[in-house]
């Protein structure tokens, strides 16, 4: 349930009819952890977004604006999720932008969610989904608002047994989870989907791609399949809100917790605490 929220900096719940993110999906967001009233790895959502930003063509309030607006929105709060989402703002109908565009900016925070503790230490289950990712590379990587993939993917399964979905695209290559990066470890590799034409490049994701080779670890993107899967010694998955679970089942193939799976989380764990003590 949505605890708080502010909209162009303002305490209010209403959002114009004509804004462009609600009529067409065109905007941007962060979702972000937050532990001990900080922003967990706030400066790496920030980039990513300014990054989306000029990816969209929408203008970047700068970091200034929305930290000020974080902090404000933060207080009083230990430990919450946060949501930014940035769009292009109020606009006419038809596609093409308004003249002048005035992004909106909205921020909102959510009670963060009681994910088992078996999760991160006994692994998951997850199911290969039917539908399959667009090709879009003008679109990969960044954390935009239209998520229609995603929502039609997660509808394939009700069971709680089932924690997350694999996504594939049109060619069969192993891309995400609905709600998640993915990573397989084979022969001591760290290996994980390249996102040259689909795909959200994850914060945990990236941090894993910079610091896995500082701490001893091979780590390649690279083209991967459904027989990859099968072929892996450990596969995890990955987001800024569950940091890394353990993948136990691939639908009715079994998996077991791995060392290297237990070593990336733990730096993970450490980083973050890094990050809230600067």
């Amino acid at each position: 349930m949505l605890t708080d929220v502010l909209i162009n900096g303002e305490k209010k719940h209403n959002l114009d009819i004509t804004d462009r993110g609600f009529q067409y999906g065109d905007g941007l967001f962060e979702t972000i952890e937050v532990t001990s009233g900080r922003a967990v790895f706030i400066s790496r959502h920030l980039d990513r977004l300014q990054l989306g930003c000029k990816q969209l063509f929408i203008p970047y309030p700068g970091d200034i604006v929305l930290l000020s607006e974080i902090d404000l929105l933060l207080e009083g709060t230990e430990s919450a999720v946060l949501k930014i989402q940035l769009t292009r703002g109020q606009g006419g109908r038809g596609y093409r932008q308004p003249e002048i565009v005035e992004p909106t900016r909205i921020l909102s925070l959510y009670p963060f969610p009681a994910f088992p503790e078996c999760y991160k230490q006994e692994g998951v289950r997850v199911r290969l989904c039917s539908g399959r990712l667009g090709s879009n590379p003008s679109l990969a990587g960044i954390k935009h608002t239209n998520r229609l993939e995603q929502v039609l993917a997660r509808a394939e399964w009700v069971s709680e047994s089932i924690q997350e979905g694999l996504m594939f695209d049109q060619q069969g290559c192993l891309v995400e989870g609905t709600m998640s990066n993915i990573f397989m470890v084979k022969d001591g590799m760290l290996l994980t989907p390249l996102l040259v034409n689909c795909g959200v490049a994850g914060i945990i994701r990236g941090i894993i791609l910079d610091y896995g080779a500082e701490n001893g670890f091979h780590v390649e993107p690279r083209l991967l399949t459904k027989e990859h899967l099968y072929r892996a010694d450990e596969v995890f998955l990955t987001n800024s809100i569950i940091g890394i679970w353990p993948v136990s089942h691939i639908d009715n193939y079994s998996l077991s917790v791995g060392s290297v799976t237990r070593q990336i989380s733990q730096c993970i764990d450490q980083l973050k605490t890094q990050d809230l003590q600067l």
